[in-house]
């Protein structure tokens, strides 16, 4: 048995690349971010050979960095920014059309059009979902309608959609397969959770052709192998998962009642609910994710678009930082914010609150406010979008938090961590393995072929990097969280059409 398995992470801002060894020790990695495009204010697009050729590049960089060839690879697992959305021709590949991104808000009026003839409830039922342009069918139906002749040639089967997994596995198949696991098709508003199946009722609404569509497959599934001219070996594609799902399994949440959240561009609390149906509430989705096996099983979840996109911010935007890593001792350098919060609805208002419209804001400036107490209140204000998600959760299950397990690029920033626990009033448990989403990738696809043997077995790989315990009485926390209720309340849009 070859001894590596090579974890595709391809996110938002960036795409990361692990290889890694069968004690769950990272032997090479490598990381590039590429560009963002903003057409204009509210959308967000890729384009999706850069994401392709970024990846390819940080997979090379990555078995470089390791000493080793593609055939000393026994298996690939991929995970994803989930709902970006890539239509592309079948015979030469070719994107018909940017990447429309998860926070792209283009196809707001189309959600706003689809509840005024009423047919909310129905996606609602049969998908967990809301309707909201975070999701990727309305992408799709926005590309249909605007792209001329584009949705006869998807009806004559011509056309492709994917999200970024099934471009990616595409792209390094050389266009032999077309395919997506349970957890990304379920975030299409396309998917029928109940029956595991593209729902012919909503393709029919959304006048979406199924041709178009990729075969569903189990997150952890041989699939077939990459192409030996594109990475040096056929290497099997045995992992596939959305980014959140991956970071739930990486953290050894596949059992019920299990939560964890990943701080990353955007930030996403998940509860694993096993084989239950629940009915979300409080803003919250009900979507697919993984039992031990790889198999679909249920998770609520709560999403916030972002997070550690508003430090990337901070750095490019407003030129306040050169690095992410500066913002720690900067907040640490005054003792409070001086009243100001930092509300970062850049593209809206996500669980609990459902925003298309809403829009970021800095409140409480006055002249003694310095470059500290923004940086501060943008942390601050990640840590509070979070304890919008925890009480949704608590008053959706009728159980409190009494800790929380964490991940991704944003928890590295111990005063982040420690005011969130301070916030929440709860441990706060930070994985070792920061990157949980690409361990998750890795862990489905050596599950799949027996380079592990269960998920209890990965689940001891976890470990703990450092636990944050509340050092702030409840009054303080609830005068903090009331200032923040406040913030919030002043952002959102007071019309839907504004």
């Amino acid at each position: 048995m070859n001894a590596h398995v090579l974890a595709i992470d391809q996110g938002t801002t960036g795409t990361r690349v692990m290889i890694i060894d069968h004690g769950g020790e990272v032997v090479g990695k490598a990381y590039s971010e590429f560009p963002q495009i903003y057409p204009q204010p509210g959308w967000v697009e890729h384009d999706p050979e850069v994401i392709w050729e970024t990846t390819l590049k940080v997979m090379r960089e990555a078995l470089k960095n390791a000493g080793m060839q593609p055939s000393e690879i026994t298996a690939i697992g991929i995970t994803n920014q989930r709902e970006t959305t890539v239509l592309w021709e079948k015979d030469t590949l070719k994107p018909v059309h940017n990447a429309i991104v998860w926070q792209c808000r283009r196809s707001a009026a189309i959600c706003d059009d689809l509840k005024r003839d009423g047919h909310e409830d129905l996606f609602r039922k049969k998908t967990g979902l809301l309707l909201d342009a975070y999701f990727s069918g309305t992408k799709v139906k926005w590309l249909l309608d605007t792209i001329p002749g584009l949705r006869s040639r998807a009806t004559a089967g011509d056309i492709a959609f994917g999200t970024i997994d099934s471009w990616l596995i595409a792209k390094l198949t050389r266009g032999k397969l077309h395919i997506t696991d349970y957890t990304n098709a379920s975030r299409t508003l396309m998917f029928n959770i109940h029956d595991k199946a593209w729902d012919d009722e909503l393709l029919r609404v959304l006048d979406v052709p199924s041709a178009m569509l990729p075969r569903v497959v189990s997150s952890a599934e041989i699939v077939g192998s990459t192409d030996p001219g594109v990475t040096g070996a056929a290497i099997p594609i045995a992992g596939i998962a959305g980014d959140q799902q991956a970071a739930l399994f990486g953290q050894g949440c596949f059992d019920e009642g299990q939560a964890k959240n990943t701080y990353g561009t955007g930030c996403f609390l998940l509860l694993n609910v096993g084989s239950k149906m629940v009915a979300p509430a409080n803003g919250l989705i009900l979507t697919l994710a993984c039992n031990e096996t790889g198999k679909p099983s249920y998770a609520l979840e709560g999403s916030v678009f972002i997070a550690g996109a508003v430090i990337q911010w901070l750095r490019d935007g407003l030129g306040l930082i050169t690095d992410a890593a500066q913002t720690q001792a900067i907040a640490e350098s005054v003792s409070d914010t001086h009243g100001v919060y930092m509300v970062p609805a850049f593209a809206g208002l996500g669980a609990p609150h459902w925003d298309m419209y809403a829009r970021g804001a800095i409140l409480g400036i006055t002249r003694s406010t310095t470059r500290a107490h923004i940086v501060r209140a943008a942390l601050e204000g990640i840590a509070f979008q979070v304890k919008d998600l925890v009480g949704a959760f608590e008053e959706c299950t009728g159980a409190a938090f009494s800790d929380l397990k964490v991940d991704g690029g944003a928890c590295r920033n111990d005063f982040l961590m420690q005011f969130q626990s301070d916030i929440l009033g709860c441990t706060v448990d930070r994985s070792q393995h920061i990157e949980s989403t690409g361990m998750g990738a890795a862990f489905l696809a050596g599950i799949a072929t027996g380079f592990w043997t269960s998920g209890s077995e990965v689940r001891t790989l976890r470990g703990s990097d450092a636990v944050f315990v509340p050092k702030v009485d409840r009054e303080t926390r609830e005068r903090q969280y009331a200032g923040w209720k406040n913030s919030i309340s002043r952002v959102k849009s007071t019309n839907e059409t504004a």
